[in-house]
């Protein structure tokens, strides 16, 4: 199953704020952590958009993991390297530990951005239109037509 996954995170480099994923069928996953010291930038585009209350880093694992659970196989789309790294974080527990999940592949895919979402730099608005490109290539490639 291909998953589109978006994450929002802290400036460069910075922890993770919120994390979504929704598969190729438009079944949804969006959790948001605490980010008690945004940077002005984020603290105006991102914290006003989040939508939902925090949650803890170790309620996004477990919730990560029932959702994942459901898929035999998962293949992880994303439009920027850094959300791919959040998300392998948010798979680590601790020490030599990390939440159960379905074999994993993951591709990193620039021209699926997100520049159509409805909401911009929300994780699951933004998923859902990397979804959305990644559906109107597949429409086009099966018509015969470049992307």
């Amino acid at each position: 199953m291909n998953i589109y996954l978006d994450t929002e995170f802290n400036d460069f480099g910075g922890e993770l704020i919120s994390l979504a994923m929704v598969d190729e069928n438009g079944r949804e996953f969006y959790a948001v952590l605490n980010c008690p010291n945004p940077t002005p930038w984020v603290a105006a585009n991102v914290m006003p958009v989040l939508g939902r209350p925090h949650a803890s880093l170790r309620m996004l694992q477990t919730r990560m993991e029932a959702w994942l659970a459901v898929y035999p196989l998962v293949h992880i789309v994303a439009d920027w390297p850094e959300d791919i790294a959040h998300f392998c974080r948010a798979l680590i527990t601790g020490p030599g530990m990390r939440i159960d999940t379905p074999p994993l592949s993951m591709e990193v895919r620039r021209e699926l951005d997100s520049s159509a979402s409805a909401v911009p730099h929300n994780a699951l608005a933004d998923a859902k239109a990397i979804r959305g490109a990644a559906l109107k290539s597949q429409t086009l490639a099966a018509d015969g037509l470049q992307p």
